[in-house]
């Protein structure tokens, strides 16, 4: 029994296509789906940042997996390439001294 062929993919972008930054995401789960809500989180002072939600995804179950293992396998070869990520803030050692 041979394997069928894969169909060939035509990507293309809708007229309503967009592209924008995040730096905050949450998820929400459901027996049906996954929901990513991106935003911008911004602090309005240093006790309280606000959080501006301008887009949400639905996802399969299955489709939540595939992200998953493509983010994982292109943030290995990041990594790779240019050094371990880290989540929590370092704070950075300067030099003390003149300042040229």
């Amino acid at each position: 029994m041979s394997t069928p062929a894969q169909p060939q993919m035509n990507l293309v972008q809708t007229p309503d296509y967009r592209e924008s930054y995040a730096n905050s995401v949450q998820i929400r789960v459901s027996v049906w789906d996954f929901q990513l809500i991106f935003g911008l989180a911004a602090p309005d002072s240093p006790e309280q940042i606000t959080i501006r939600s301008h887009s949400g995804i639905f996802l399969s179950p299955q489709q939540a997996k595939a992200l998953w293992n493509m983010l994982g396998q292109n943030l290995a070869q990041y990594e790779h390439a240019f050094g371990t990520l880290n989540l929590e803030p370092q704070a950075q050692a300067f030099q003390q001294g003149p300042v040229n």
